[in-house]
């Protein structure tokens, strides 16, 4: 069976909210994911992560584009790379693109499905709706004294 995450992650991704303003934040989360109406309700997650981590990012992009170049990047090669770096540590992790040999972090990667890299996460699994709105979001970021952004995965 697969799952679907919807995550909501500062926009910096060494940031990390306090207790106070997370639990703000799963609380809007909670109201605005509620779950299905036959009353099964939809499992949250909050994380604060000691490194700066992948976050709902699908293990197989179909499209990876080089910051450089604009090059197409194999997603084997990211495969491998999520595999090199499994303790999580994107951080400070600098690659070399197959493309063009230019250097970059792999956050500066562009996938053609959302991907992020965060210290802090709000996950929502299976959470009944594609996105969160911009009204929302803004909620969601006033709650977290941060600006915000939200990623999908099908996992």
């Amino acid at each position: 069976m697969s799952d679907d995450v919807l995550s909501v992650i500062p926009t910096d991704p060494n940031r990390q909210p306090d207790r106070v303003a997370a639990e703000r934040a799963a609380a809007i989360v909670a109201d605005l994911a509620p779950g299905l109406p036959d009353g099964v309700e939809v499992e949250i997650d909050v994380e604060w992560y000691d490194v700066v981590t992948v976050v709902a990012c699908d293990a197989n992009p179909e499209r990876i584009g080089c910051p450089h170049c604009a090059g197409s990047i194999d997603a084997d090669w990211w495969a491998d790379l999520l595999e090199e770096h499994a303790d999580g540590e994107f951080g400070s992790v600098v690659v070399r693109v197959p493309c063009c040999g230019a250097t970059t972090s792999p956050a500066r990667l562009d996938f053609d499905r959302t991907c992020g890299f965060a210290r802090f996460e709000i996950a929502v699994w299976n959470p009944e709706r594609m996105w969160f709105d911009d009204e929302e979001m803004a909620m969601l970021a006033d709650a977290l004294e941060c600006p915000v952004r939200q990623v999908r995965a099908h996992i």
